[in-house]
């Protein structure tokens, strides 16, 4: 069992920063999935937790040790990289045998750790055979078995599945769900930029950007409440319609007018001085329906359907020249290129954003909390 804690963690490549301060408390057993977009750090803070890449600021700390100079191999951990990096002539036991017999364990001990990997992954009718003869999936659980057997402090995963085709993905996505319930003991770190692998893997997540983090919480925490405009629209696919809108009436509920004049009353609460001012309304395309009533959000034409079987994304122009309104509706709905739609969503699931791109809901509620 191990905790990882990291206080204001850099890292710099000469006078170009990577990584700004992080801060950072991982408790043992718990599954931790770093996302962003490409380049905002996610590998490099990995990478760092395990030695391969030195940090140049800040403490990192792997069940209570302080392991800044500390190297990868005497920190407790194992890692699995995106490519299997299996050797080929060897069999799968071999493969998975070797780390151990480079330590010299016991011949009972190495036969005994192999058996219960092969169990767990189950591979155990695979481990005569050579890499060549598997799947991607297969030969990547034989690499997660690989470090199982070293019995590490910590399991690191950098983007492991990002190799192999969507059913295989699928498959080892079960696999290492399984693998995590085997092992609640053990703390797992994950880097992904698919964001199904981060809600359905992940205990928490940790969005990052430009080498910060915007924000912490449980899958179903960071798309319900999102903290900023970034996280808001990195976390949900497709991403959460973001408009331009003015607060008209502020207070314990909002009234904001956005695109068209219309207006929506948000159960959020805004400062008295919010009154006037520029911020952003939101809502997830998963939440609109089409509008019976007179009341609704939005309306205008069908710019272009998406069919994808059980729901279609309706892109709809509101009078934006940027882009239209995205609405996730269910596959029969009756809806064509040309009509003229209204849309509608209940009050909760609004979201509404001040003018740095602050979550006001969020924000209150940490308020509150401290």
């Amino acid at each position: 069992m191990a905790d990882v804690n990291l206080a204001q963690v850099e890292k710099a490549y000469g006078t170009i920063k990577i990584l700004h301060g992080i801060d950072l408390d991982i408790k043992s057993g718990e599954f931790i999935v770093f996302v962003g977009p490409s380049g905002c750090g996610k590998s490099t803070l990995l990478r760092s937790i395990a030695g391969l890449e030195e940090i140049t600021g800040g403490t990192l700390k792997i069940a209570g040790e302080v392991v800044n100079d500390v190297p990868p191999s005497k920190r407790g951990i194992a890692m699995v990289f995106q490519s299997y990096a299996l050797y080929p002539h060897m069999t799968v036991y071999d493969n998975m045998a070797f780390g151990m017999r480079i330590a010299r364990e016991s011949r009972e001990e190495i036969d005994r750790r192999v058996k219960n990997a092969a169990e767990i992954l189950q591979l155990t009718k695979y481990l005569d055979r050579l890499p060549k003869a598997m799947s991607g999936g297969q030969r990547q659980r034989v690499a997660i078995g690989r470090a199982i057997v070293r019995n590490p402090k910590v399991f690191l995963f950098d983007e492991p599945l990002s190799n192999l085709d969507a059913a295989l993905r699928v498959a080892t996505r079960i696999e290492i769900a399984k693998l995590k319930e085997s092992m609640p003991d053990t703390t797992m770190i994950y880097v992904t930029h698919d964001q199904v692998e981060a809600m359905t893997l992940a205990d928490r997540i940790v969005v990052l950007k430009e080498g910060r983090v915007e924000q912490i919480g449980s899958p179903m925490e960071l798309y319900k409440h999102p903290g900023n405009l970034f996280v808001a629209q990195f976390i949900g696919s497709p991403a959460m319609n973001i408009l331009p809108a003015k607060v008209e009436k502020a207070g314990a509920a909002t009234t904001v007018s956005h695109i068209g004049g219309r207006r929506a009353e948000v159960p959020i609460a805004t400062p008295a001085d919010a009154a006037g001012s520029a911020v952003s309304f939101g809502v997830r395309p998963e939440d609109l329906f089409v509008a019976t009533g007179d009341g609704y959000l939005f309306e205008g034409p069908v710019d272009y359907i998406e069919q994808l079987g059980e729901v279609q994304l309706v892109y709809v122009d509101i009078g934006r020249a940027d882009q239209p309104l995205t609405a996730k509706l269910p596959g029969g709905a009756e809806v064509k290129r040309g009509d003229i739609i209204r849309l509608d969503a209940r009050p909760g699931d609004l979201h509404l954003f001040d003018g740095d791109g602050r979550s006001y809901a969020v924000s209150r509620a940490m308020a509150e909390a401290a």
